[in-house]
């Protein structure tokens, strides 16, 4: 994983500044809960860092690097939504591996991933379920599992615990 830095970041939606001035630095291994009431920006907050919205001013770096000017897929994040957000088609194991396998990344090395991330979940006898067969706890764990498995620079959860 690799640090995060915030600098001086805000979001306004024309005349509405929902997050003002945000200086934060999150150091590598580091885990931070952003806590407040409902509409505070916490989620605008974590959009911005994942590049799903942009940052009216400041600059997000990740590593060192500046990536505030960078589409969402240039910026080795995952992101667990509170929805989950699970494709209802596949079963349990294409959901986790469809990134890397959309990346390209060897059949082996896919596999070795997801039954990796499966044990840590105890989802392993869940894999060939399609979603519509799981509880809320279970899905949440395959959302969380989907992102454990690409391995990113940063994760970022958006009430995704029930």
């Amino acid at each position: 994983m690799a640090g995060l830095e915030l600098n001086n970041v805000a979001k306004r939606f024309g005349n509405v500044t929902v997050v003002q001035q945000l200086d934060l630095s999150v150091h590598e291994g580091e885990f931070v809960v952003l806590l407040g009431e409902s509409g505070c920006g916490k989620s605008t907050t974590l959009r911005m860092v994942a590049g799903l919205e942009t940052v009216s001013e400041g600059q997000i770096r990740i590593g060192g690097r500046d990536v505030t000017a960078l589409p969402p897929m240039a910026r080795d994040i995952a992101m667990v939504f509170q929805n989950y957000a699970l494709y209802p088609h596949m079963d349990v194991a294409q959901n986790m591996s469809f990134a890397l396998s959309l990346a390209g990344r060897p059949a082996s090395e896919v596999n070795a991933k997801v039954a990796a991330a499966a044990k840590v979940l105890n989802i392993e006898h869940l894999l060939k379920r399609k979603p519509k067969e799981l509880s809320g706890g279970q899905r949440q764990r395959v959302a969380i599992g989907r992102a454990i498995v690409r391995e990113p620079r940063v994760f970022l959860f958006d009430e995704p615990l029930s």
